[in-house]
């Protein structure tokens, strides 16, 4: 494995652990009232794409950052979409 290899393995880890943190927080508390539907389903979709590039490329880091990445930001993202629903069911006015 080559130094930019490790470079690359090492900014896809750094990116990819920031988002366990907000991932667990949603899933213990399920709450998403802080966070902007328009922001996470842009980011899931721009995760998609990097995973698809990665996959193009074939670069591994790319790779597997993106999937855990894409995993992590789906969750937040139907927490945030489920929550959103059923905020509106019980709002109707809002």
């Amino acid at each position: 494995m080559s130094g930019i290899d490790i470079l690359g393995f090492c900014a896809a880890f750094c990116t990819t652990i920031s988002f366990l943190p907000q991932a667990i927080k949603v899933i213990r508390s399920r709450d998403t009232s802080s966070l902007s539907l328009a922001m996470y389903s842009i980011f899931t979709i721009g995760v998609s794409l990097w995973l698809a590039y990665g996959l193009y490329k074939q670069d591994l880091a790319m790779i597997i950052a993106n999937i855990i990445t894409l995993v992590l930001a789906t969750i937040i993202l139907a927490t945030k979409i489920v929550n959103d629903v059923m905020v509106k069911r019980n709002n109707p006015a809002q």
